[in-house]
């Protein structure tokens, strides 16, 4: 833990690099911190600084730069910025006149979210969660391989590859399926699975049970694969690296749809950054910052992606207050 005035010479030090994206000079530190001391004084606070592994120096002569280790302090111990009046006003009036259903509505707030960060945005939905079941249907795609498609009661459409260890008959898809069906519908997902392996086995044929309960497990286990994954602004990627790898990562990254899931983390977390290496990305420039949002039949997320000198106060007040007004449109 820093002392006061070592915390706020690194937060100055972390809120210039922000702002430039140049070594911050002890001068400079000094004009934007609030602190009654000499210019040796931070020289020798920059120094304990880059002792403790906060900041760095690319050389020599240079000023310093955060390092992952000091944006994780700051991002610790900073408090949120208040945002223009302008900026809430537009999101209030984003929320009060969509009339839309809901994947419409996530699908515009990444655009939205994108347009007021300047950051690429990604909006997960809440998936079937504690949606109630109206449908499951079995599709044979020939030999051990089925296709289970599950209806919420939003329409939400989920399928399901399921490959067994046998060819199912005609009459053992049509049972299986009124088993699914007597269990599943009009309830959630994690209920009816649990509905299915408590039958009583000695009521029901083998390879019949087998199919049921195998159809059960993958669609409960695929809740989080039918969570709705909406991107906004990438578009926005080549104006926050320079460096054309680390654009064509981003947009790689960005096409894996569980690994933005995770980087988003999950659904019952609050608010969270994650930065560098703990995206799970070794050596990576770039950091998240999400939310939880709550709808009727489950919770989502909503965050935005950037580099590590990203503007996190602005972000998360952004982030949270989108949150909010998701939240307040379709929570329940």
């Amino acid at each position: 833990m820093l002392d006061d005035r070592r915390s706020i010479v690194l937060q100055a030090l972390v809120e210039e690099y922000i702002r430039t994206g140049q070594p911050v000079s002890s001068r400079a530190v000094l004009e934007r911190c609030s602190v009654d001391v000499s210019s040796a004084t931070i020289r020798n606070d920059l120094a304990k600084l880059e002792s403790y592994g906060f900041v760095t120096q690319p050389h020599t002569s240079a000023g310093r730069v955060p390092t992952p280790a000091g944006y994780r302090y700051y991002v610790d111990h900073c408090s949120p910025t208040k945002l223009r009046n302008a900026t809430r006003e537009r999101i209030e009036s984003f929320f009060t006149g969509f009339h839309e259903e809901l994947s419409m509505l996530l699908q515009q707030t990444s655009g939205l979210l994108s347009e007021i960060t300047q950051y690429p945005a990604v909006v997960m939905g809440p998936g079937f969660g504690d949606e109630r079941v109206e449908g499951l249907h079995l599709v044979h795609l020939g030999g051990p391989v089925i296709m289970a498609v599950t209806v919420g009661a939003t329409g939400r459409v989920g399928q399901q590859v399921v490959r067994l260890r046998f060819n199912p008959t005609d009459s053992e898809l049509d049972e299986s399926e009124r088993l699914l069906a007597e269990a599943f519908e009009g309830t959630t997902l994690t209920d009816g699975n649990e509905k299915v392996h408590s039958l009583p086995g000695e009521q029901v044929p083998d390879r019949v049970m087998r199919l049921a309960q195998s159809v059960a497990a993958t669609v409960t286990a695929s809740v989080d694969a039918t969570r709705e994954l909406y991107v906004g602004g990438t578009s926005q990627l080549a104006a926050l690296w320079e460096d054309l790898a680390q654009v064509h990562s981003m947009l790689e990254l960005l096409e894996q749809q569980n690994h933005v899931r995770q980087l988003l983390g999950s659904a019952d977390e609050g608010t969270a950054v994650r930065l560098g290496a703990e995206t799970g990305v070794i050596d990576a420039d770039f950091a998240v910052v999400s939310t939880r949002f709550s709808t009727g039949t489950g919770s989502g997320r909503v965050g935005v992606l950037g580099p590590m000198r990203m503007d996190y106060r602005r972000a998360i007040r952004v982030v949270e207050e989108v949150g909010d007004g998701l939240e307040d449109r379709y929570g329940a």
